[in-house]
């Protein structure tokens, strides 16, 4: 580790954060599930139907449908997105702000644990995992202020990971809880160091606690709770509801410094404090009407954004407290409408669609000190499922999904702030194209 001559806190604080930070590795105000859709199913349908997906997926969106689908199941998938956000700003070389790619490896399993009983009652358990670089990133994170702008929702996440466990209660209605697993870091560092950078009696320590966060679900199938034994004109529709607590992934690095003839014992002690990554709290209700060769369903997403406010209190890197009231940054609670459909067009292949309108919750245009950019979003989604029945192996098909994903960031003026208080007018916009696909085997 080295300093240079002229030691500074800002120097510290940046050989510090080095230490756990990897370079350009941009933390996400988002994650996998609320920025694209983890499995192509969802990437598809804009996450329209995902409160209806019978993958592993359900173990984020809708962590009752686990049991839609009696069978056990492991899914193995890829997610490749490639963002060019913009920002045109008079002052840069270009507009591109950001075109860094989000690539992540997905593995997941559904099983029926309700054998380990004694009681002929079916519960199923799930789990899903996501790691950043197809497989090599599991711990990167960035947190800092700009200049020249910086995009709240999107970045990387590296860790995304997620298990639950879901039963039927009655007539056709489930229940399932699962938990959202975030890491929360801590970083202590004591040094001595000469005005020449060497350093002697050094000492890091490193420490990372899982924090884990509620998902709730309910799930029912209209026709087998109100008429099971007849048909009835409630065949055929399903609904569900979703609840997923708050959560957000921070790091922590405690210092003491001694510098020889500069700053003796007990030293320079600096404490950094910052979030990582925020998901609001949500609320999902969901629909589908489904027939024997096609479905229809949507879903309003409430996301309580008004909370991350609160967040950035505590938070060493993006100030607030330094801000005036008047200034500080603000968010909106928003409401999502999201809207797909499926066909299919033979016992093999199924082809799908959704739409959806994310308005930015980013209330404020002008946020000194961290200068973040949000726009409203239109999403728009593609994709199709191919079942393999005739396997000489397995017992049962395997099934192939590609999903393909594009996201309009529509123009919004910021006015971004530097250190020394000079205003520059920008304008916002970007352009995402997500791709998904993954195998999926049943057992």
């Amino acid at each position: 580790m080295a300093f240079a001559s002229r030691l500074s806190v800002r120097a510290v604080s940046l050989t510090l954060m080095s230490l756990t930070t990897p370079p350009f590795a941009n933390a996400s105000m988002g994650n996998l599930g609320t920025s694209y859709g983890v499995m192509p199913v969802d990437v598809a349908t804009a996450q329209s139907m995902s409160m209806f997906n019978s993958q592993v997926s359900a173990t984020y969106y809708n962590p009752a449908y686990l049991t839609s689908d009696p069978r056990g199941e492991l899914t193995t998938g890829i997610l490749h997105a490639e963002q060019e956000l913009r920002s045109a700003n008079p002052n840069a070389n270009g507009d591109i702000l950001s075109n860094t790619p989000s690539q992540h490896v997905l593995i997941g399993m559904k099983t029926n644990l309700g054998s380990l009983t004694r009681y002929d009652h079916p519960i199923y358990l799930g789990f899903i995992a996501g790691v950043e670089k197809y497989g090599k990133e599991m711990l990167a994170f960035s947190s800092e202020t700009s200049e020249s702008g910086q995009y709240l929702q999107y970045g990387k996440e590296p860790l995304f990971l997620n298990i639950g466990a879901a039963t039927p209660i009655w007539r056709g209605v489930a229940a399932g809880v699962s938990a959202r697993i975030t890491l929360d870091a801590t970083a202590k560092l004591d040094a001595v160091s000469t005005l020449g950078g060497e350093t002697s009696r050094e000492r890091l320590s490193v420490n990372a606690e899982p924090s884990l966060k509620t998902i709730l679900g309910v799930s029912a199938d209209l026709r087998s709770t109100f008429c099971p034994d007849r048909d009835c004109y409630l065949q055929g529709w399903e609904v569900a509801t979703a609840y997923r607590t708050k959560s957000s992934a921070s790091t922590t690095v405690d210092s003491n410094i001694i510098v020889t003839q500069t700053i003796p014992d007990p030293g320079l002690s600096l404490a950094v404090s910052t979030i990582d990554s925020f998901q609001p709290e949500t609320l999902v209700l969901g629909a589908q009407y489904e027939t024997e060769n096609w479905r229809i369903g949507g879903s309003l997403e409430q996301q309580n954004w008004s909370d991350l406010e609160k967040e950035f209190t505590s938070d060493t890197i993006k100030d607030q407290q330094s801000v005036s009231s008047a200034d500080r940054i603000r968010f909106d609670d928003i409401v999502i409408p999201r809207l797909g459909a499926e066909t299919r067009l033979n016992p093999n292949f199924a082809l799908r669609g959704g739409i959806a309108f994310e308005p930015s919750p980013l209330k404020t245009t002008r946020n000194p000190e961290i200068n973040y950019l949000d726009t409203d979003k239109i999403v728009l989604g593609l994709g199709f499922s191919a079942t393999y029945d005739r396997t000489r192996l397995l017992a049962y098909p395997v099934r192939f999904d590609l999903g393909y994903q594009y996201q309009q960031l529509q123009e919004r003026d910021f006015t971004l702030v530097d250190t020394s208080g000079a205003e520059t007018e920008v304008t916002a916009d970007g352009d995402i194209h997500v791709f998904s696909g993954s195998v999926t085997l049943k057992f």
